[in-house]
């Protein structure tokens, strides 16, 4: 089964790939050549870009700034990367807009759902920056509510992983993979895949999820298939 059109999920720490900090050219220029292979081959994609590259909103409550001015923080955070994204796809050739939850009309269009959707379906590769415009709000649950209000067919949280494990595969050697998932399984054991906000509202639309490597050239166009590639979290396992 291939999907019409696919919500991507891209963490900021993704966007570093082995710097320390801030953005890896070679990385988005990958990621942009994937994007470029499955949008013109007719799939609609639209992209949720976290900021933690740049600055994490826990991250700077927990350091004693107060927690809503930090999430702002990193939602403009995440605008720096969406733009970025943008410059890296439109290298490619590929008609990209960013909208914003928080206006800032010099850089950005406006978060405008019905105008965000004929975007879509004139080819348009759409990045939606500044969160959800909300403190308190992870760019894991923004990703869920954007999905549903464009009707996207499935989120793809693209990862430094190969899927979902029962523990940190990088500090348990015998950490094993799940390649199915029930929302609920999700809920009920607190698997570590996107906060509960996220899942419950994907349980809710019944929008499937696949985690899988960013970092595997053209994993982006497998899951876009329909391939059997990373975990597959959905309504049945």
């Amino acid at each position: 089964m291939s999907y019409a059109r696919v919500l991507l999920k891209l963490s900021g720490e993704a966007l570093m790939g082995d710097k320390p900090y801030g953005i890896d050219p070679a990385i988005v220029q990958s990621i942009a050549e994937d994007v470029a292979n499955v949008v013109t081959h007719g799939t609609q994609l639209a992209i949720v870009v976290g900021g933690g590259n740049i600055f994490r909103g826990l991250k700077g409550s927990a350091a004693g700034m107060d927690r809503a001015t930090a999430d702002y923080v990193g939602m403009l955070a995440t605008v720096m990367n969406a733009i970025t994204l943008q410059d890296g796809l439109e290298r490619r050739g590929i008609a990209t807009r960013v909208q914003t939850a928080i206006e800032m009309q010099e850089v950005a269009e406006p978060y405008i759902r019905r105008r965000a959707i004929r975007h879509l379906e004139k080819g348009r590769v759409v990045v939606f920056g500044a969160g959800c415009g909300n403190p308190f709000f992870t760019t894991d649950t923004t990703a869920a509510l954007r999905a549903a209000e464009i009707n996207a067919d499935v989120i793809f949280k693209a990862t430094k992983v190969d899927g979902v494990y029962d523990r940190d595969p990088k500090l348990f050697k015998n950490a094993i993979r799940y390649d199915n998932l029930t929302f609920q399984e999700v809920l009920s054991k607190e698997i570590a895949v996107m906060d509960s906000t996220a899942i419950a509202l994907c349980k809710d639309n019944n929008i499937p999820i696949v985690v899988f490597d960013l970092f595997q050239p053209g994993n982006i166009t497998k899951a876009v298939a329909g391939e059997s590639i990373g975990s597959q979290i959905g309504s049945c396992a």
